[in-house]
């Protein structure tokens, strides 16, 4: 589609290349207010020591603001802000911003994403219940204020499909309200709500649109476990693909929308390469032109002109993140912004003129701050920052870093270290510190360079902090991606035991002071590192990982049902006796007496993509064996925690079971819990300060 859809479509639409237990905004939100004055736990290095402690709430609590953007007619500056609270859409004519007005009326749950009509009349959102991913979209009249439910349905999940630069006032969304497997297509009338029935799918796992907002592929899964592209001519969906992937392609290939005349079509492509690369198909004869490519990463970001859908620029990300422009004008504007900021930098939102872009920059030592681009006029004026409050706090750099595994691979990771270890910020403490290895979700997604509340509470606390993309993330060629095919717990999880290695051996850090952590997939290799190498960690923090791989895969969402081939062959088929196997030996349930480090675990009672069972069981496993372990649930919570409260009373609980572990400080438990729902189901004696906290 011609126009982008904004953060809805990337959040909202089931990809045949995004299915990933990744974790959604565990640790997103920030808040404004600061905490009580903060105590140092057990006795820590000097520079550490002096170093004031940055407030939980600082770091996980509501920002400011956040999500700017800019209307597509420019008039209008819309941002998320909190409101009692809850973080809510707000809104302000560009010619005056202080007259902001508050759209939304959440009062529950932040609301994740938001995004433009494209008429600029309204606002349109999406919501959950508790966690459970079934996201509806919500409209809100920018001149009325009035709010209606556009998808009003139970147990339904929308996908936006196609947005239109033409046709302002339609959109076509995908609905799951008939079968859970399968998303139908409407023409959704954003003047009256109508929805009219566009297609019926009984067999096919996305689509995609043009600017006429005439459906023109269908996507489907293979018997491979790639993915077939199909024609779609007056409404029909022709029986042979007109483009195919084998398995090996099927998370680094796929189409990246048509220009709004439909005439090309973009890809970000695999086949035949290792990294992925971006070509234009022209769609009358199918010829293909290779546009860009980098040998080191895939070709991720693109930029593409509000109103011709044409790529004026892309993103390569290795290490870093860098913007490559194809148009002259663009490319003379990046290059000005670059000369602006330190740090990175990136547009949120542009105008449908182009004259406007909302930018922001990451100084990853500062708090990020969101500008008003003129690009005519070629000023910036502050928006907003989004955490003021960690203004002229110890922040910490992140390091990029290459560590070589057992076998040869590099793996590129970031190191945080702790305020006053690195004085010449070498990467390099001037003598060892204890360490929190902190494992990405997916397993088929990665870490990046930049700001990261977590990064800076763990080496505020006095931790130094890696993280590593091991083999079977994405970004960096489908070479890298395979070589994680059927290794969880192998060779995955080998990589993360060569960066442990790595780290003792530059003298980062001593071998009994390693922590592992993560949530999702990371929460996964917490409990196998505390079961397959129980001797390499002094501790683990699971944040919603499975522990039973069989029964992880008997429990996805309905709607990933048509991609479940992709699990199968790159975890293990429980439907072979080879494929069972192998996912019971990868399973850290079936070791669980094992464990001999203390272990804390987190759980949203409505996760769909980890089942609770999953913590359940582990932990009961670990009860009959006679394992101490600490079990915090969170009941209206999913996979990750999205409101503030549950966010600062899980870190509460985290940076004092570490500093127990680890011998870092903390900042008391408190009441943290208190505004929280957390349920401390097992194990409060083994956190100081839990038991007797308000509210668990």
């Amino acid at each position: 589609m011609a126009r982008a859809v904004g953060n809805l479509a990337r959040l909202a639409a089931v990809s045949l290349g995004a299915v990933a237990l990744t974790l959604p905004g565990l640790a997103a939100a920030e808040r404004v207010e600061t905490s009580a004055a903060a105590s140092q736990g057990t006795s820590m290095t000097t520079p550490v020591t002096a170093a004031p402690l940055i407030p939980r709430d600082a770091l996980f609590g509501n920002p400011t603001r956040a999500q700017g953007q800019i209307s597509p007619d420019g008039k209008w500056l819309s941002w998320t802000a909190p409101y009692e609270g809850v973080m809510n859409v707000w809104v302000a004519p560009v010619s005056d911003p202080a007259a902001a007005k508050r759209m939304t009326n959440a009062t529950d749950r932040p609301i994740p994403q938001y995004f433009w009509s494209p008429d600029s009349r309204s606002i349109l959102y999406i919501q959950d219940k508790g966690g459970d991913e079934n996201f509806l979209l919500y409209q809100v009249d920018i001149a009325s204020g009035k709010e209606v439910t556009l998808t009003p349905f139970e147990n339904t999940r929308v996908e936006v499909i196609g947005a239109s630069h033409a046709i302002k006032d339609k959109l076509l969304v995908g609905l799951n309200n008939r079968d859970p497997q399968f998303h139908d297509v409407h023409l959704l009338d954003l003047a009256t709500g109508e929805l009219t029935l566009v297609m019926e799918n009984n067999a096919y796992a996305g689509f995609m649109a043009d600017d006429t907002l005439t459906i023109r592929m269908a996507m489907a899964q293979n018997e491979a476990g790639g993915t077939d592209y199909f024609r779609v001519v007056d409404g029909v969906v022709e029986d042979a693909p007109f483009e195919t992937t084998a398995m090996e392609d099927s998370l680094t290939t796929s189409p990246a929308g048509y220009t709004q005349d439909g005439s090309v079509l973009y890809w970000i492509d695999s086949r035949g390469r290792n990294t992925a690369a971006l070509f234009a198909q022209d769609t009358a004869t199918g010829t293909r032109t290779l546009i860009a490519e980098d040998a080191r990463a895939d070709l991720g970001g693109t930029m593409r002109n509000p109103v011709t859908g044409v790529i004026e620029a892309y993103a390569v990300n290795y290490l870093i993140n860098q913007w490559v422009a194809l148009d002259a004008g663009v490319k003379a504007s990046l290059d000005w912004l670059g000369e602006q900021f330190e740090g990175s930098f990136g547009i949120n939102s542009r105008s449908d003129d182009d004259a406007i872009w909302i930018v922001w920059n990451d100084p990853v030592t500062a708090p990020t701050a969101v500008h008003i681009y003129d690009r005519k006029a070629k000023t910036l004026t502050p928006f907003y920052t989004s955490r003021p409050e960690l203004a002229g706090k110890p922040l910490q750099m992140m390091h990029p870093v290459e560590i070589t595994s057992r076998d040869g691979l590099t793996l590129p990771s970031y190191l945080t270290l702790p305020v006053g270890s690195d004085p010449d910020g070498t990467g390099v403490p001037v003598a060892p510190v204890p360490l929190v290895l902190l494992v990405h979700g997916g397993p088929w997604a990665r870490d990046g360079y930049g700001f990261n509340s977590l990064h800076q509470l763990l080496a505020n606390r006095g931790y130094g902090v890696l993280a590593v993309n091991f083999r079977g993330s994405t970004g960096f060629g489908k070479d890298f991606l395979n070589a994680g095919n059927k290794q969880w717990g192998l060779a995955m999880h080998d990589d993360l035991i060569d960066a442990v290695d790595w780290a003792i051996a530059k003298g980062i850090t001593a071998p009994d002071s390693v922590a592992i952590m993560g949530g999702s997939y990371g929460g996964y290799a917490t409990l196998a590192g505390l079961t397959f190498t129980p001797d390499k960690f002094a501790c683990g923090v699971d944040i919603v990982g499975p522990s039973n791989l069989e029964t992880l895969l008997g429990t996805i969402p309905p709607y990933w049902a048509p991609l479940v081939k992709i699990f199968h062959e790159r975890m293990g088929d429980p439907n072979t006796e080879e494929g069972l196997a192998l996912l019971r030996a990868a399973s850290p349930l079936y070791k669980a007496d094992q464990i001999t480090k203390p272990l804390l675990i987190a759980q949203g009672a409505n996760d769909p993509r980890v089942k609770q069972a999953e913590s359940d069981q582990i932990v009961a496993a670990m009860k009959e064996a006679g394992i101490p372990v600490t079990y915090v649930l969170y009941p209206d919570e999913g996979h990750g925690f999205a409101k503030p409260a549950n966010n600062i009373a899980f870190y509460a609980i985290a940076e004092n079971f570490l500093a127990e572990c680890l011998g870092g400080r903390a900042e008391p438990v408190g009441d943290a819990l208190k505004p929280s729902t957390a349920q401390i189901i097992e194990g409060a004696d083994h956190v100081k300060g839990l038991k007797a906290a308000p509210g668990k």
